[in-house]
């Protein structure tokens, strides 16, 4: 049975959905809100310059490959996948500075040079992280929220240590790691799904885990080319693909949805609705509430200033971190007191180090970064000044080049301006935290009560990150099939 299926959000998680769909002989209309899909995963140009502007790092490489091989497409046909290694640079206010591989052996050598005891912590550590993985892989990753546990989730679970993925994140990360070096490295993973190490269940060891037994890759032209590949399949495959198309309520009718209603008047029928977009909008869009996620609950946002430098700089890794001096009080401020730090950690993605064609005849591409909270309050021209400031005195701090020195073009990205252009409130880039282990693992479901009605994307189940995303797209997909293709 050939359904109508409606997409609120091109995001990675909607153009996934609606390639997957299409694939299977349905009829699809994705409305994006913006003027580009692709929603967090975007692009800004500026005087011959290439900017990713959301996420600069892919891990799992073979679930963007699945994804295309569901389109019947090869990815190789599309893209070129680049694996990085190093994978960054760290570097610590005291000068402390070394890379991060995922060659084993090599890195294995690192951590002997930093600390010989942390050389058998690390292999315990990413054992953990193994079990983890295969326990979230067959009872969480892919698996929808409505499904029972089977026989391996119990298998699993016999080998996991409840201690470790229970409790908490940096006490986990502590009781394997002597250098506080390493310590500090390892804490930095749960603020890929914006969140405190502090607060954040041990079960977050997974994605270290991913990182190092997966590798870290880029695509050679930016990681816009996945939007760009997938928008091509969806139209090929019969999509109508809606930009400029905010949808401002879902229709309904006998306790199942009907339609959508796109803001200049325009109504999609559908027999299924997807929400790709933050969850806590829902009740908005079905009149049943304001819906709209509270503060306390949020993820982090960032402040992010896309740097077109004019000159090349050698001595930038594809990616740097310069970590702050006190880890812990920046995680307080930005969570209990919701404040930017005063002495923040500064993210530097420089994808020119490694592609030479996302730059004119020189120069670099940076996208930098630092975390903050998100708050709904407007950002003003003092909050900014301020924030960047700060943002320059860490990296200036870390032995790092002054980034104000022959930069061509600035572009500010406060949490106001991502919320807006983005939906997402506060700016809270992942949706939930994931403090505490519900909060990490009971995302909203794919299927919701309402019949016919789906949501897919990093606020929904399985939650934050790309390849999480695109698996999440899967299992919508799976789950419409069964319940509504009937």
């Amino acid at each position: 049975m050939s359904l109508r299926v409606a997409i609120i959000g091109g995001g990675l998680g909607g153009l996934a959905t609606a390639v997957r769909m299409a694939s299977r002989g349905h009829t699809v209309t994705l409305c994006e809100a913006g003027p580009t899909f692709g929603g967090k995963m975007n692009r800004w140009q500026t005087v011959g310059y290439t900017f990713d502007t959301g996420p600069s790092l892919i891990t799992m490489p073979d679930v963007f490959r699945e994804t295309f091989e569901a389109a019947g497409e090869r990815i190789e046909d599309h893209l070129e996948l680049v694996r990085l290694d190093p994978v960054a640079e760290y570097v610590w206010p005291d000068g402390t500075r070394f890379e991060h591989s995922t060659n084993l052996p090599h890195w294995l050598d690192v951590i002997r040079s930093i600390e010989p005891r942390d050389v058998d912590g690390f292999l315990r550590f990413m054992e953990l992280g193994a079990r983890l993985f295969e326990l979230s892989s067959e009872t969480f990753l892919r698996r929808g929220m409505d499904q029972p546990p089977d026989w391996r989730t119990f298998k699993a679970l016999r080998h996991v240590p409840l201690r470790h993925a229970w409790g908490n994140y940096d006490k986990a990360v502590r009781s394997f790691f002597h250098s506080p070096y390493l310590r500090q490295m390892f804490n930095r993973y749960p603020t890929y799904v914006g969140s405190s190490p502090y607060r954040s269940p041990a079960t977050l060891l997974v994605i270290p885990y991913l990182e190092q037994a997966f590798g870290g890759w880029f695509v050679k032209g930016g990681l816009y080319r996945i939007v760009e590949s997938l928008v091509q399949i969806a139209r090929t495959k019969g999509v109508e693909m809606l930009a400029d198309a905010p949808v401002e309520r879902i229709g309904q009718e006998n306790g199942r949805v009907k339609s959508v209603h796109i803001a200049d008047g325009r109504n999609v029928s559908a027999d299924v609705v997807v929400m790709n977009g933050d969850a806590s909008l829902l009740p908005k869009l079905l009149g049943s509430g304001i819906g709209e996620l509270e503060p306390e609950a949020r993820s982090m946002s960032g402040f992010l200033t896309l740097a077109a430098m004019r000159d090349d700089m050698p001595d930038l890794h594809h990616h740097t971190v310069c970590f702050s001096a006190d880890y812990e009080r920046e995680f307080k401020q930005i969570f209990d007191d919701n404040q930017f730090p005063d002495d923040p950690t500064v993210y530097i993605n420089a994808p020119s180090r490694s592609d030479r064609s996302v730059v004119p005849d020189g120069g670099e591409t940076l996208f930098i970064m630092a975390n903050t909270p998100a708050r709904s309050g407007p950002w003003d021209e003092a909050m900014t000044s301020t924030a960047w400031e700060r943002v320059l005195g860490r990296v200036a701090r870390s032995g790092l080049p002054d980034l104000r020195d022959g930069a061509v073009a600035l572009d500010h990205w406060t949490p106001q301006r991502i919320g807006n252009r983005y939906r997402m409130p506060g700016g809270a880039i992942y949706g939930k935290h994931s403090h505490g282990w519900k909060n990490a693992f009971l995302r909203p479901a794919n299927r919701q009560r309402k019949r016919g009605l789906y949501l897919v994307g990093g606020s929904s189940h399985p939650g934050g990150g790309t390849p999480t995303v695109l698996l999440s797209a899967k299992i919508t997909t799976n789950l419409i099939e069964k319940h509504e293709s009937a």
